[in-house]
């Protein structure tokens, strides 16, 4: 924003500690005139020589002040250049950490989130205010590396299916003898595929800004729900899907929680056994939030891997293009749904294989607003 140049804080600070010294040695001179000098007789007084409290003269009001006010005026001059000098000394001092927070704000604004105020002493608003800062530079510095490293793997991952259908269409043109059944199918396949993960970033940046109305949700209504929609897809690929826990009632975006709940469910699911997997859901109530638990059985998995599970485009086992494959989005999601509630997410490796992933969340009346 552009402003039209204006005095400086210093050269406000610096004439108001020497207006305030000023005020303050007029005060004093004020005090001694009327406190001591008004009490001077302004004529001449005859003294008894043989008085033994006589001490010869007796001075007059007049010609104290002839003394008194020349000294007076130099004192006022000393004090308002002492003040000058001192306050823009003591100003420049006082606003050497608003400074370096500008500085440290010109060089974000420049697009280099990496440097930091650190700004050393004892805690106070000036050090509060620099803390708050590094904190916030820390911060967005995080966001936009994983802005930049998600809006990269976005573009790898709908490269490819654009690329898989320009080599289908090439084929088509140059060999037309092909049969146009087997090609639309499989671009069929490759565009629902593109179209999931499209659906899948919109959900995911709809979930990031927490454009939602909370409303009451009960996390095992939901989880039975989408257990009951994920059931024929567990049947054709033989896991059993067990469904337990109490009522947990908490405030958010319906449709967010279910899609969450979903995401859990079907990753448990398709991360499984080649036969004879179980997944196990369910539903906890505590003093101050409601808990979900989805935990399946599988592969063995490293605490290592599975702490990036949640980041996007990663799948827990080899990529396999298959009808139920995803998009690399569903833990994603999941993490940004349970941040825009306020809650908590754990994954933790089972030891006879397989993941336990874990979704806490304010209960009703301990949730704050997550609008």
């Amino acid at each position: 924003m552009d402003r039209a140049p204006g005095v400086s804080v210093r050269l406000k600070l610096t004439l108001s500690y020497a207006g305030f010294l000023m005020v303050a040695g007029i005060l004093l001179l004020g005090a001694v005139w009327v406190f001591l000098l008004r009490y001077v007789p302004d004529r001449a007084m005859l003294i008894n020589p043989d008085d033994e409290f006589s001490g010869g003269v007796f001075p007059v009001r007049s010609a104290l002040l002839e003394v008194f006010a020349p000294r007076a005026a130099a004192v006022l001059a000393f004090l308002l250049l002492f003040g000058l000098v001192g306050g823009w000394i003591l100003a420049g001092r006082m606003l050497a950490p608003l400074t370096r927070i500008a500085d440290a704000t010109r060089t974000a604004t420049h697009g280099s989130l990496s440097h930091r105020i650190r700004l050393p002493g004892r805690k106070d608003e000036f050090r509060e205010l620099a803390d708050a800062f590094d904190v916030m530079l820390e911060r967005l510095e995080a966001h936009v590396a994983e802005q930049q490293r998600f809006a990269a793997n976005a573009s790898h991952e709908l490269r490819t299916p654009l690329a898989i259908c320009k080599a289908l269409l090439d084929v088509a043109r140059t060999d037309p003898q092909r049969d146009t059944a087997e090609l639309l199918e499989r671009l069929q396949v490759v565009n629902t595929r593109a179209i999931d993960l499209t659906e899948a970033l919109l959900l995911l940046s709809r979930a990031d800004q927490r454009s939602f109305t909370p409303e009451l949700v009960d996390l095992s209504l939901l989880a039975e729900e989408a257990t009951e929609t994920l059931l024929p897809l567990a049947d054709r690929r033989g896991v059993t899907i067990e469904t337990s826990g109490d009522i947990t009632p908490t405030t958010g975006s319906p449709t967010l929680l279910l899609q969450l709940t979903t995401n859990l469910v079907h990753n448990a699911i398709v991360h499984n056994l080649p036969e004879q997997g179980t997944v196990w859901v369910t539903t906890t109530l505590r003093p101050e939030s409601v808990v979900l638990t989805v935990e399946n059985t599988g592969e063995q998995v490293t605490a290592e891997r599975a702490a990036t599970l949640t980041e996007p485009f990663q799948r827990g086992t080899e990529r396999v293009h298959t009808d139920h494959a995803g998009v690399g989005l569903g833990l994603a999601i999941v993490k940004t749904i349970t941040h825009a509630h306020n809650g908590t997410l754990t994954l933790t490796p089972r030891p006879a294989g397989g993941i336990r992933v874990t979704v806490e969340l304010p209960a009703t009346g301990a949730h704050t607003d997550a609008g």
